[in-house]
């Protein structure tokens, strides 16, 4: 949900209508799917959130906390080239101010044979080597169950990455309980959860299209020109890597800023500086799983 009014600090789609009768429908909604949420949890006992500080993952541990008890959950998050040291920063944070203990573990994801060259499956070999990590760390630890952050939106993309979480029985409560991506938003608005706007997260790898080789030097090439865009304060946006040409998506509400003549030269500057010969502006804006539009992944 992403238009409408705004009541109550939620959000309503334009099928809502801004009526008393929408509003009123949408909370009893969200609210039953939050209950079947706890109860999913309580029958857990225990568990090891797969946490990389994203909108998902913060509000099932924070749910899983209140419901469970901070002693019977953790956090456990693997670094790697591919995710961003701002979001392990951002992670380490939000575990501490959650008061959950955070396993840190490491973890290379270029080691893993056939990842690398980027096929359409990276994410299944990706997932599977997290999971299988917290699978032994739940065992070692005496954890029953590992969780992940899966929404019910993710059905609706091309996630290689569910079929491994289905493999090694990893939960998705989320999931379950039928939460989308705007109701977790919502959700976590109500309790005051930093991450309630934070731009959905997604690993470096994603910037690259099917079959381009990924390398640590271009991981860093998308880092240092993500970095830059966050520290001049864009919110939604996406830099994308295509060899010698960097694809910038960003929110249509901020492409008006991105071409201001000061602001495009600094971009220029400092993506050139990074190793782009060309910078390109993607005037459909910012959207979730544009790489896998038209037949990339037939032609991957």
């Amino acid at each position: 949900m992403t238009s409408g009014r705004t009541r109550h600090n939620i959000s309503f789609t334009e099928k809502d209508s801004g009526s008393p009768d929408g509003v009123l429908n949408y909370l009893m909604t969200i609210d039953s799917k939050f209950e079947k949420l706890k109860d999913i949890l309580t029958e857990l006992g225990s568990a090891v959130v797969a946490f990389s500080g994203g909108v998902d993952s913060t509000f099932l541990l924070q749910t899983a906390r209140d419901v469970l008890g901070a002693e019977r959950v953790i956090a456990l998050t693997a670094t790697s080239p591919t995710y961003p040291s701002y979001e392990f920063n951002e992670s380490v944070k939000l575990a501490k101010d959650l008061g959950v203990q955070q396993v840190v573990v490491d973890s290379n994801e270029l080691l893993i044979p056939g990842f690398a060259d980027n096929p359409p499956r990276r994410c299944y070999h990706c997932k599977k080597e997290l999971f299988e990590i917290c699978m032994l760390k739940a065992k070692e630890l005496g954890y029953a169950e590992v969780l992940d952050g899966s929404n019910l939106d993710d059905l609706d993309d091309y996630r290689p990455g569910r079929e491994a979480a289905k493999e090694l029985k990893v939960r998705s409560p989320l999931l379950e309980a039928e939460l989308t991506k705007e109701d977790i938003r919502v959700l976590s608005r109500r309790s005051g959860l930093p991450t309630a706007e934070k731009q959905a997260f997604a690993c470096l790898a994603s910037r690259f299209p099917y079959g381009t080789r990924i390398t640590a030097e271009r991981l860093q090439q998308i880092d240092t020109c993500e970095t830059f865009m966050r520290e001049n304060d864009f919110h939604t946006f996406r830099v994308r890597y295509h060899n010698e040409t960097a694809r910038i998506e960003v929110a249509l509400d901020e492409l008006s800023r991105i071409v201001d003549d000061q602001m495009r030269k600094k971009i220029l500057n400092v993506f050139k500086a990074a190793g782009f010969t060309y910078v390109a502006l993607d005037l459909q804006g910012y959207r979730t799983g544009s790489m896998n539009e038209g037949d990339a992944l037939k032609e991957a």
